[in-house]
């Protein structure tokens, strides 16, 4: 009897194992983690942030993820199958420049929001086209991006002039 439970010890070990590790379409975990700073970071790892949006009389409150270094950037929402109307991304740059957004491998419809240094908005790129090769530019420069699932800039009123605020949580 033991000898039989020590030959499916390893099997029953997997299937804990990938019953612990649920994934998403991107094979990561689904359950955010933290780091050694205790920041919460996202099933890509990225590091999430609370933002806000102030339109007028109302605040919209998201969750993003953080998309810093060039590579993380780069990468962005690609290969993506969803994302949760509260959820969004923001690259934010060390200087403020003139930025160009694609949807090179990007499964989803996304606006993309961009966002001046005193954290108005300049300009909004609504429902953007899917695995686009076209460039999506900024119309001066702005210090940092935001992606939204496609149609929420509309759905909720957001407008150039409007102010996002986050806090990052590694400041």
């Amino acid at each position: 009897m033991f000898a039989r439970f020590l030959s499916l010890a390893p099997m029953l070990l997997a299937l804990i194992l990938v019953a612990g590790c649920a994934s998403d379409s991107d094979g990561a975990q689904t359950a955010n983690a933290a780091d050694a700073d205790g920041a919460t970071l996202a099933p890509s790892g990225l590091d999430i942030a609370p933002l806000t949006i102030k339109s007028a009389d109302k605040s919209h409150k998201f969750s993003v993820e953080v998309a810093r270094t060039a590579q993380e950037q780069a990468r962005g929402l690609m290969f993506r199958s969803e994302l949760a109307p509260d959820k969004g991304m923001i690259f934010p740059f060390d200087a403020p420049r003139r930025a160009n957004f694609w949807m090179k491998n990007t499964q989803i419809s996304l606006d993309i929001i961009f966002v001046r240094s005193d954290g108005s908005i300049e300009s909004i790129a609504p429902n953007t086209l899917p695995y686009s090769l076209d460039g999506v530019p900024s119309g001066e420069p702005v210090a940092m991006v935001l992606e939204l699932a496609s149609g929420r800039a509309a759905e909720l009123g957001l407008k150039a002039g409007d102010i996002v605020k986050w806090t990052d949580p590694r400041r």
